[in-house]
């Protein structure tokens, strides 16, 4: 393992020689809590029912790699959610969710290369599923978070809704999620890129060809080939031209 090189402010390098070209990969995989937008989400829906201080911690835990059980942590956490509304989730959306600086012109930098992009996420399709729309996202991973019928319809239960690949979309889960859409597009995973800033990014992190840490936790600066720790995302373009 060579020794981490600061190329420029806040931007770090380990274990490749730059620069390399966009052109030299096919796809470009994000995770979306802190790395694509600016929020974790599940921290902010739980601000709705007076139990963001709570959730958080456990989200923090999860994201420094002290919980190894993230799917175990994730159904705690989405069971403090239960009576929060849709109407709280649309409010989450248009108040506090932005795009991270240097988003927008990453993926137009990637998708102008010909990559095509995945979004994977151990959030929810609320967002994901925005965000998909608003940025061109070809393909997405995330959870479902289930909501009451009857007389208190539109309050989340406090669960999830299993889907056809699975339950929840964990470390794991996005791992199979990049090696099956390398599969669908007839590329090697090392013609893909993956960026994330916490613990459960960093198994689809080890399988990509480039692994990009975005104003991570400290294991998964550690690991990442590419340390992004001051301004955007798009800082991405003066390693990979």
């Amino acid at each position: 393992m060579t020794s981490p090189l600061e190329i420029s402010p806040g931007l770090v390098i380990q274990n490749f020689t730059p620069p390399l070209k966009l052109e030299d990969f096919k796809l470009i995989a994000f995770d979306m809590d802190s790395t694509l937008i600016n929020i974790e989400c599940v921290d902010e829906i739980a601000d709705a029912a007076g139990r963001k201080e709570e959730v958080a911690a456990i989200t923090e835990a999860a994201m420094r790699g002290e919980i190894t059980d993230y799917k175990d942590s994730l159904r705690k956490r989405v069971a403090l959610l239960r009576g929060v509304t849709v109407a709280d989730m649309e409010q989450v959306y248009t108040e506090r969710l932005q795009l991270n600086p240097g988003a927008e012109a990453l993926v137009k930098a990637c998708k102008a290369a010909g990559m095509k992009v995945l979004l994977v996420s151990g959030g929810f399709t609320f967002f994901t599923d925005r965000i998909r729309d608003r940025l061109g996202v070809d393909f997405t991973r995330s959870n479902i978070l289930e909501i009451e019928s009857g007389p208190n319809c539109g309050q989340l239960t406090g669960r999830m809704v299993d889907q056809p690949w699975g339950d929840i979309c964990d470390g794991a889960e996005k791992r199979k999620m990049l090696l099956e859409t390398c599969a669908q597009l007839g590329i090697s995973p090392k013609q893909a890129i993956a960026m994330g800033d916490g613990a459960n990014d960093l198994p689809m992190m080890g399988e990509a060809g480039l692994s990009v840490a975005y104003h991570a936790k400290p294991t998964v600066r550690e690991q990442a080939m590419v340390a992004i720790n001051d301004g955007g995302l798009d800082r991405l373009l003066e390693v990979v031209k």
